[in-house]
């Protein structure tokens, strides 16, 4: 039995569900003849006119959770310039879930970006942290006091992955060409690699010419977006972005528990992949503790395992089961990585994403069972793990990939928008009764 108290609930971002998200820097990317997004994001899921509709759902089912992000381009279209009607919508957001009995956590910047942040030299930019704080001071004084918890950034590191796997990917590519090979390349043994969804073969198709029009629309040849490879300084500038929202949130608003997510892998070291192992879990966890360690709960994001052998990252074993996005199915990954990230954080854990995407709902069924059987065991060992927000609520834009895959609990027909829950959503919502 999970804890009295725990939270059981899905997750969303804005810009894969709300629709129309115009005055981002992804939106102006999906939108270049040259992107590497295979369509764009057009009205989504049109979540933003229809959140009520879908928060009734997971109230209906029995979710008492929901984890959502507000969006900061729609909030601050133009750099100064806040829409008080942007904010009052997301108002009736939070207010929604509370008539409906379920927890608002509110993340305020989840991967998109304002386009006039990234035109101004973006997560590499020494004036961000600024520009956030911001931003920050602004939503938590309007909707701090309706407010329990608050992620400042979804997966701050992100970035980071991004860079290691696309050059795990170019290496790939390389190796096939020098076997004369190239045009078998499909790149999923290093998109798997990452928790998000990255077109890396078409990146690297239309990386020349995409340079040249994002020179005409962002004014440089590689617009720094928050899913951007990322550098070191980079890094830094998103942790003191981080630091800042923190400070900002305990002054306006101290009762809000504060954190940020970081997207983790259960990391598996193969014989011989010990010490390239322990590199990577410093690059994904260890290294943040120093800035993290003052906050007030850690979202944990994770969707499968990674194994590393003496070269580095390994593919999936030989005949596993594989999800739509080339994840192995691994729903036990989470427990590994819960209880990793507990031998160095203390403070409270949150899992803030996971999932599996597939057509097969049945096998989301039985992720979610395992998942949370291991949730449940951490919990039995005291470690403090106070929710679970499946991803996703919805079937949604997953970035680059497109609509193609299905994370959702509840599917969302394209053409006429309607939303069929699947048996997915009710046994989630089977476990919150259960233990409420």
């Amino acid at each position: 039995m999970l804890p009295d108290g725990f939270l059981i609930g899905a997750a969303t971002a804005a810009h894969q569900v709300e629709g129309n998200n115009v005055h981002s820097d992804l939106w102006a990317l999906e939108q270049m003849e040259h992107s590497s997004y295979v369509e764009p994001s057009l009205d989504a899921m049109d979540h933003y006119r229809r959140y009520a509709e879908d928060i009734a759902l997971l109230g209906s089912a029995g979710l008492d959770a929901y984890r959502f992000s507000l969006e900061w381009a729609r909030i601050e279209p133009v750099e100064g310039q806040f829409d008080d009607g942007a904010i009052e919508h997301y108002r009736d957001v939070i207010r929604c879930c509370k008539t409906h009995g379920v927890e608002p956590i509110v993340t305020l910047m989840h991967f998109s970006s304002p386009f006039w942040l990234t035109e101004h030299g973006g997560w590499e930019s020494d004036d961000t942290p600024r520009r956030f704080e911001r931003y920050v001071e602004k939503i938590v004084s309007a909707l701090g006091d309706d407010l329990g918890y608050v992620c400042t950034i979804n997966e701050a590191n992100i970035g980071f992955q991004i860079a290691r796997i696309t050059e795990l990917f170019k290496r790939q590519a390389q190796a096939a060409q020098v076997k004369a090979a190239s045009h078998d390349v499909s790149g999923s043994a290093a998109e798997s690699n990452l928790q998000m969804g990255m077109n890396l073969q078409k990146m690297l198709e239309v990386r020349q010419l995409q340079e040249k029009e994002c020179e005409q629309v962002f004014g440089c040849a590689v617009p720094q977006t928050f899913t951007s490879a990322r550098s070191k300084h980079g890094d830094e500038i998103v942790m003191e972005s981080h630091e800042r929202a923190r400070r900002i949130i305990r002054r306006v608003a101290p009762h809000v528990r504060v954190g940020l997510t970081l997207s983790l892998h259960d990391i598996v070291a193969l014989p011989g992949g010990e010490q390239l192992a322990h590199k990577e879990w410093d690059e994904e966890y260890l290294h943040y503790l120093p800035v993290i360690e003052a906050d007030d709960f850690l979202g944990v994001q994770n969707y499968t395992r990674s194994l590393v052998g003496p070269d580095g990252d390994q593919p999936a074993p030989e005949g596993a089961e594989l999800t739509q996005a080339g994840y192995e199915f691994c729903p036990q990954a989470l427990e590994g990585v819960i209880r990793s990230v507990a031998e160095n954080f203390s403070a409270e854990l949150m899992v803030t994403e996971n999932g599996i995407a597939t057509d097969d709902d049945s096998r989301r069924v039985a992720f979610i069972s395992e998942a949370l059987s291991g949730v449940d065991r951490c919990c039995a060992d005291g470690i403090p793990v106070s929710g679970y927000m499946h991803w996703s609520l919805m079937d949604n834009f997953e970035w680059q990939l497109g609509f193609a895959m299905h994370f959702g609990l509840v599917h969302v027909d394209r053409e006429t928008q309607c939303r069929v829950p699947k048996p997915s959503l009710e046994h989630l919502g089977s476990f919150a009764k259960r233990d409420h």
